[in-house]
């Protein structure tokens, strides 16, 4: 397990983990920030000072953590390297997690408001639901296990597979542009958001797990 090494030595890296969760827990935080404005009359400008800082300490805490992690290779040599590279791996998901929480904050400020829609209540009950998925993560990257690990992806892979659907829906809409290449956009971060979400839980459960579709894409 790619944590197993952390609690092993003595004076290890298992504070690595706990800064992972704590990132994971800033990008909740963006997130719930960034959706709120696009979902709701929230002003951007209330928000978006909050949401730009918590990403940039998402991504010092990621390059810290990453040159500390190859320094411990050097160090202690190669017996970990599965886990490290596991746990580099790790730290980039949750690091493009804040990257694209900000996106959703880019798309509130370009103008796009979703908020007393005919589907806006279904949208913030969905927004709550991939919230709760961010702890989930955090308590799985705490503590792996592999039955919760099992129900987790099997959830997430079904809420990937529902947007991937409702990208597809408005991609072929007779319902004008400005209304559904907003939708699309945003969904198709959310369905980013959750693949790397299941990628941060996998990675927690075994060093190089298998990619889901959308783990080894850039924003």
């Amino acid at each position: 397990m790619v944590m197993s090494f952390f609690s092993k030595r003595e004076g290890g890296l298992d504070h690595i983990v706990s800064r992972a969760v704590g990132m994971l827990g800033d990008a909740r935080h963006s997130f719930d920030l960034a959706t709120l404005t696009l979902l709701t009359n929230t002003d951007t400008a209330a928000v978006e000072a909050d949401i730009r800082e918590t990403d940039q300490r998402i991504g010092l805490a990621e390059q810290q953590l990453r040159a500390e992690l190859v320094v411990h290779v050097t160090v202690q040599g190669s017996s970990d390297i599965g886990s490290v590279l596991g746990m580099i791996l790790l730290l980039k998901k949750i690091e493009r997690v804040g990257d694209q929480a900000t996106n959703v904050l880019d798309l509130a400020e370009s103008g796009v408001r979703l908020a007393g829609e005919i589907d806006s209540e279904a949208m913030l009950a969905e927004r709550g639901l991939i919230s709760t998925m961010f702890g989930e993560a955090a308590d799985l990257l705490s503590e792996p296990d592999a039955v919760r690990t099992e129900d987790f992806a099997a959830r997430a892979l079904a809420v990937v597979a529902e947007h991937q659907a409702k990208i597809e829906s408005y991609l072929h809409s007779d319902r004008p542009g400005r209304e559904v290449v907003p939708r699309a956009i945003y969904y198709r971060y959310l369905k980013r958001i959750v693949a790397n979400l299941l990628g941060i839980v996998h990675t927690a459960a075994e060093p190089l797990p298998a990619f889901t579709e959308e783990d080894d894409k850039e924003d």
